[in-house]
């Protein structure tokens, strides 16, 4: 029974104060013990605590006379109190409960004896219900009830009874003091060591919160633990936001059993305990390593069940609370150092990624800062390349992999384009999925990739791979997400200026380049080049065309030409709009020979392919290394001439400029 069911509603320290007399007279220690009493606010708790005393006051010694009464027990509403003896049962087996609970009814009411006379077995009895009180108050709390033959009874049967039931009272007071006094001192045992336990944990978390270090705060709790507790077990699972390299200090665990102790705890962020079967000697806790912003890890220990308490509970649950904040603060602390570092070299990467404009130069920049952002082993950047049809490994330090193509959907890289997310793992063997060329290639455990978005469009992938498992950490994750960010805006804007540049050289209506660029290219060629053609293509009476079928029909003409002029040339030769209805095309290290074949499968897929039906005339010219200094203006003006003399010949026919060529070779046809 606890101290309060004993003692009711007062309190130790006013009823010391009650009880102790004035300074200076003398105090008797024990006084205050034969003060307590019940009250009754105690008496529906009481049940038990009588019973107790009731077995004890059995077991004494009987009167001789009196060990053929048989003995009951009522509560303080008349009620029976099951006894503890079986031998207590027989007093209710006569069918008298009727007969009892009128004579309850009167002791309780009259606070006297009660007497009831009855007949058994053709013999007379007496029943008598003998009122117990309580010390100060004299309240009844509980009834004796007993059964005499009336020849016992009036021999002093009652007087006998009534002085047992005062020994009772006796007998009762006894245990409740013995209770009482067991309670108080298990109290005061209790305060000891949560004193002890206090100061240990004040000491604890002083010397934690001294600590900025993350691992110096867990090396802390994980001795401070073991201190207390030498023969418990002691194991610390970690997320993969830290790695230590305690030797207790492990992994979370990717899998766990759903009734694990330390998966509980982690879940649920509450202490799990699992004492096992009543025969076991152990019991598992699970501690949550947590603060305000999560659960970080658990503690799992293991220890005798003969030196585990509550009291144990609760201080090993504020010591794993302690040790949350001051691992969180110090998480905090390093975090913000990291953010400082990572800002700084995102603030740095984006000024370097800014100041170019070309892709490659992009690319293997950020390949070169990834690589020592994250401090990885490899580095792969995929690119879109839609000429070749899959995924171009545009810069990766494990050189057979470099400009290795990777069909989309294929890997883990093509998985990251294909669907867009980004993906950390961890312990790349054991975990089921796609296969991946770098990691097999590499030996590498640990991944973090994401898809390269440029302009709200999936571009590639960025993929940072290491040796060791569970390297990269969830704030390593993110942080890729942002670089690729930077990066994808990097290549967005090298992309736009292409695309700008590609705009300003090509002519709007044919597609073809637009003359200033073919003057740069002729200009470049000629300091490399041995020798190159020109030749110039006019639409023959195009302004009849435009007068006959509207301009709209003669842009259209001058469409297919222009087509037709690009089907009609090598990938490395170049083809513009020279102005109006003429059309300029450059074949770089061809001679005249050469190019008049070219001009002339134009000329005739221009007879035959356009609809309306239109010819062209085509005048040629060329230059060479022997030559004196050519300009470009000068080989626009022979073949030029070249042109106008095919136009005056009668058109729908190729001319070789003649200033440079014997006049056999304007035909090398005829």
């Amino acid at each position: 029974m606890s101290v309060q069911e004993a003692y009711g509603r007062k309190d130790t320290r006013m009823l010391l104060q009650d009880t102790m007399q004035s300074s200076g007279d003398v105090i008797d220690p024990a006084a205050w013990l034969r003060e307590t009493d019940i009250v009754s606010y105690d008496f529906p708790y009481a049940a038990n605590l009588i019973a107790e005393s009731f077995a004890d006051w059995r077991g004494l010694a009987v009167p001789p006379f009196a060990e053929s009464w048989d003995w009951g027990l009522l509560d303080f509403e008349g009620k029976w109190i099951e006894p503890l003896d079986s031998g207590a049962g027989s007093i209710r087996e006569e069918g008298w409960d009727a007969q009892w609970a009128e004579a309850a009814g009167l002791s309780l009411l009259s606070g006297e004896a009660n007497a009831a006379p009855e007949q058994k077995n053709g013999q007379a009895v007496y029943l008598l219900t003998l009122p117990v009180f309580t010390r100060g108050q004299r309240e009844i709390f509980a009834l004796l009830a007993c059964s005499m033959t009336a020849v016992e009874y009036e021999q002093g049967g009652k007087n006998t009874a009534e002085a047992m039931a005062m020994h009772f009272q006796t007998c009762f007071y006894r245990r409740f003091e013995h209770v009482f006094v067991s309670d108080l001192a298990g109290v005061y045992q209790h305060a000891e060591r949560e004193s002890i336990r206090r100061s240990l944990l004040f000491q604890i978390v002083q010397r934690m919160h001294d600590n900025i270090d993350v691992d110096a705060v867990l090396t802390e709790v994980i001795e401070s633990i073991a201190a207390m507790y030498p023969g418990a077990r002691l194991e610390l699972f970690m997320s993969q936001d830290h790695r230590s390299t305690h030797p207790q200090v492990k992994p979370l665990p990717l899998l766990w059993d759903s009734d694990d102790v330390c998966a509980r705890a982690f879940k649920d962020g509450r202490v799990a305990l699992h004492a096992g079967r009543e025969d076991s000697q152990h019991v598992e806790v699970g501690l949550p390593l947590g603060g305000k912003q999560g659960v970080y890890g658990v503690f799992h220990m293991i220890m005798d069940k003969p030196v585990f308490s509550e009291v144990d509970l609760r201080f090993l649950s504020m010591v794993a609370d302690t040790a949350g904040t001051a691992f969180e603060n110090a998480k905090l602390y390093e975090r913000s150092n990291q953010l400082i570092r990572e800002l700084r070299m995102s603030n740095e990467m984006t000024q370097r990624l800014n100041q170019s404009l070309r892709l490659g130069d992009i690319f293997q920049y950020a390949f070169e800062e990834l690589l020592e952002m994250f401090a990885a082993d490899y580095c792969c950047i995929l690119h879109m390349n839609e000429e070749k049809g899959g995924l171009e490994a545009i810069a990766c330090n494990h050189l057979p992999l470099r400009n290795e193509l990777i069909e989309v959907g294929q890997g883990l890289g093509g998985n990251v384009y294909t669907t867009g997310e980004p993906i950390i793992l961890s312990d790349y063997l054991n975990t089921p999925g796609p296969s991946s060329k770098l990691m097999d290639a590499t030996c590498s455990q640990s991944l973090i990739a994401t898809p390269l978005n440029v302009g709200g469009e999936v571009r590639g992938a960025i993929m940072l791979a290491h040796r060791e498992p569970y390297f990269f950490s969830y704030d390593s994750f993110r942080l890729l997400q942002a670089m690729a960010g930077h990066i994808g805006l990097a290549v967005g804007n090298a992309r736009l200026h292409a695309e700008v540049r590609f705009l300003a050289n090509r002519d709007s209506l044919t597609g073809l380049y637009a003359r200033h660029y073919l003057d740069e290219e002729i200009k470049e060629r000629q300091t490399s080049d041995f020798c190159g053609s020109l030749i110039v293509v006019d639409i023959d009476q195009f302004k009849t065309v435009n007068d006959t079928y509207g301009h709209q029909k003669g842009d259209k003409i001058l469409k297919q030409v222009s087509e037709i002029v690009k089907s009609s040339i090598r990938q490395g030769d170049i083809a513009a709009r020279w102005g109006g209805e003429e059309l300029a095309v450059y074949l770089p290290q061809l001679g005249v020979q050469q190019a008049f074949y070219v001009a002339e499968r134009i000329r005739k897929r221009v007879m035959g392919e356009t609809e309306p039906r239109v010819t062209v005339s085509c005048g040629i010219a060329e230059w060479s290394w022997t030559d004196e200094r050519v300009s470009v203006e000068s080989l626009f003006y022979r073949a030029d001439m070249a042109l106008y003399e095919a136009k005056n010949n009668g058109r729908n026919q190729v001319v070789i400029d003649t200033k440079k060529v014997d006049s056999t070779a304007k035909n090398p046809l005829a």
